[in-house]
């Protein structure tokens, strides 16, 4: 490992400018500052980090729908854990569960449709969030629901897809990005092709890479490699987990149930194909075409730096509110409520801006 960090050091000086690499996954971002790596990096690597926490991205509308939906006494929402904390308008899913909501916390979607199958006279609405790491779950628990003739589940997807957001980010004018830190888990599913598009047409290098540190390091290696000779490919670091199709299965059970549809991401907006919406045929498992509710958009607290934050515009550090009025026992925003949020792992790890 040292050896790659002095070939680091010299790839650097090389460049003989700063550069600005964005890890997209936040479970990087957390691996990143558990192995130190930014205290080890030259002070001309700033890493920045993307929208890669599905719990950041999800819009304060999405949740005032779901909070909407607990209240009716027929439905039970079931939820992954991280998603109670985050900020609606008014409240969150923990308050509007103390207020006596029937929110449960499940670590699968298979535990919701338990909750279904034991009680067929209740609507069972799994919140479904996440990326195409969690998607094809969700898609095999519908699967499961057919099979079994489990009509009382249902979701309401908020799904996203990671290569739709990434073009967003470097087509934005305000948006400086040198090269890219990929997400290992994501392209576990579905392989390198969807990323060429940052390579051919946009001229950005980009390197899949693992979670510990020999891994990311040689991630950050690669991908000078190709900022000193002015090249730009999508290169896997992680060969030893992520093939180059991904998992072909995943994928097609992801594409049976799923469709892309234009989504609203919280703090950066609308990306156009980035959301994944049940198609037609399987239209019976999305709660919104079976009960109509309607909430207002809800708007960001205001000096709440999330968005920016998201984009790699600033650093959490730069947010006025952080480690003062937000922090994680009181998040304002929604990058402080994940543990895989930027500004939750910046305070976790007590992080300073580095002196350049």
């Amino acid at each position: 490992m040292n050896k790659t960090i002095e070939a680091i050091r010299e790839l650097t000086s090389a460049v003989g400018r700063p550069v600005r690499l964005m890890e997209v996954c936040g479970t990087h971002t957390v691996a990143i500052f558990r192995h130190g790596i930014r205290d080890i990096l030259p002070t001309e690597i700033m890493l920045l980090s993307g929208p890669g926490c599905p719990v950041c991205v999800t819009s304060i509308r999405d949740v005032d729908t779901v909070i909407e939906l607990s209240r009716r006494k027929d439905t039970i929402i079931a939820t992954f854990g991280d998603m109670m904390r985050v900020p609606g308008a008014r409240m969150n899913l923990l308050q509007a569960k103390a207020e006596g909501s029937d929110i449960r916390i499940v670590y699968s979607p298979l535990d919701a449709l338990k909750f279904a199958e034991a009680d067929r006279d209740k609507k069972i609405v799994f919140f479904a969030t996440g990326f195409e790491t969690t998607s094809p779950l969700v898609a095999g628990t519908m699967a499961e629901a057919d099979a079994r003739k489990i009509g009382n589940f249902s979701i309401y997807s908020v799904h996203k897809t990671v290569p739709p957001a990434l073009k967003g980010l470097v087509e934005s004018p305000d948006v400086r990005i040198d090269g890219f830190i990929l997400p290992g888990h994501v392209t576990t599913i579905i392989g390198m092709k969807p990323y060429e598009f940052l390579a051919g047409d946009y001229q950005k290098p980009a390197v899949v890479t693992g979670f510990d540190a020999p891994d990311i390091l040689n991630g950050i290696l690669m991908l000078l490699k190709q900022i000193v000779g002015h090249e730009s490919r999508i290169e896997n670091a992680y060969a030893k987990v992520v093939k180059e199709k991904g998992n072909p299965r995943a994928v097609e059970l992801l594409e049976e149930f799923f469709e892309p549809e234009d989504v609203y991401w919280r703090g950066i907006g609308m990306i156009p194909g980035s959301g994944l919406r049940l198609r037609d045929r399987h239209g019976e498992r999305d709660i919104m075409r079976t009960v109509a509710v309607s909430v207002p958009e809800g708007h960001e607290p205001k000096a709440c730096s999330c968005g920016d934050v998201l984009r790699g515009i600033k650093v959490p550090t730069d947010c006025v509110l952080f480690g003062k009025a937000c922090t994680p026992d009181s998040p304002v925003g929604a990058c402080m409520v994940s543990t895989e949020g930027s500004c939750a792992a910046y305070f976790k790890y007590r992080a300073l801006p580095r002196e350049s």
